[in-house]
């Protein structure tokens, strides 16, 4: 069975280029965990690219996937927001039955 890949928008590699992460040797890292109000949560910082990642790249910039959290982001898309709440990385997730209003939770 193919799993497609999650998608980086433009905004989200421009802002990564912005914040210089290439520069440092960094990626954005999304992961799923388990745990959040809905049952799953989101982790995105900047990390290390680690040898089973999935690379995504894109305007000089990477974002990684772990192989565990690949099959959670099947199809999503990776994007940022700069909204008066505030301006952070969100995912588009098609695969979520419900989320929570921070965002960063969903259940399947």
């Amino acid at each position: 069975m193919l799993t497609l890949p999650p998608k980086v928008t433009d905004r989200a590699f421009d802002r990564l280029a912005e914040i210089g992460a290439a520069d440092k040797g960094q990626a954005l890292r999304v992961a799923v965990e388990g745990g959040g109000c809905s049952g799953f949560q989101y982790e995105i910082k900047l990390d290390d690219v680690a040898e089973d990642d999935l690379i995504l790249e894109g305007h000089g910039e990477k974002v990684v996937v772990d192989a565990v959290s690949l099959p959670f982001l099947e199809n999503a898309v990776i994007d940022f927001t700069d909204e008066l709440i505030g301006a952070r990385f969100v995912i588009e997730n098609p695969n979520a039955t419900s989320s929570c209003g921070c965002g960063t939770s969903f259940s399947m």
